[in-house]
């Protein structure tokens, strides 16, 4: 189950550029197969970038371009953006209905999303906006997108309830499952690279990604020269 292609998927996260770090060689995998990618921002970014004279009120639209441009790199045509402000993220009753409806409107059959569980190994990648949106898109996924009785005005929307049956935790403390990605490690850097309001030092962080990603692939048993994305798997009843 694990090693298959999904039909379609869609992966929800809560900044421009989550996806890109945690996913895009995964994603660029998938798409290349012939799979439909759907990607769901919670947020604009908004309380990103490091140019601290920079117009913030145009910071919005850079991030939501930047994804755009970054998610075409690796084959993903839609992408939707649910508006909440960033750094301020909480895993309401209005979230879990909102990625409720993103499931319900794609019907995928695989869900990407953060964990919801700090990883005090990487306290960088258990932001607490990214422990939200894992826990809202849990909840979504199970019980709100299949529960008929969950959310009607849903279904008054035209929005049936659909099932999905495995989740992808992506910064997970304890992944299972890694994907090798090395075949589309440049692609991962290259949509990386489109978040170019978030990279003062690029080179930098293409350096510490070859390398999260190659310890990734040691780790998981794939060898010299390899790199993966790894993730915590869950089958859904």
């Amino acid at each position: 189950m694990h090693a298959e292609i999904p039909e379609r998927a869609l992966i929800v996260a809560a900044h421009p550029d989550d996806i890109d770090f945690g996913a895009a060689g995964t994603v660029a995998m998938w798409t290349a197969a012939g799979a439909e990618v759907t990607y769901c921002l919670v947020t604009d970014g908004d309380a990103g970038g490091f140019d601290l004279d920079a117009d913030r009120s145009s910071m919005a639209g850079i991030r939501r371009d930047e994804q755009r441009a970054a998610a075409s790199v690796v084959g993903v045509e839609h992408v939707e953006f649910l508006g909440r402000p960033d750094g301020r993220l909480v895993a309401d009753l209005d979230l879990r209905r909102d990625i409720a409806a993103v499931i319900r409107r794609h019907r995928p059959d695989r869900v990407v999303c953060p964990s919801p569980e700090r990883d005090y190994e990487r306290l960088a990648a258990s932001h607490p906006d990214h422990l939200a949106a894992g826990e809202a898109t849990i909840c979504a996924v199970y019980p709100d997108a299949r529960n008929p009785f969950a959310f009607p005005e849903l279904i008054r929307a035209g929005l049936e309830p659909h099932t999905v049956h495995e989740l992808w935790l992506m910064a997970s403390p304890t992944p299972n499952h890694a994907v090798d990605i090395t075949e589309m490690i440049e692609r991962k850097i290259a949509a990386l690279m489109e978040h170019k309001s978030q990279l003062p030092d690029p080179g930098a962080t293409e350096a510490r990604v070859r390398s999260w990603t190659a310890a990734a692939a040691t780790g998981a048993g794939l060898g010299e020269g390899r790199h993966a994305e790894a993730f915590s798997i869950l089958q859904v009843p």
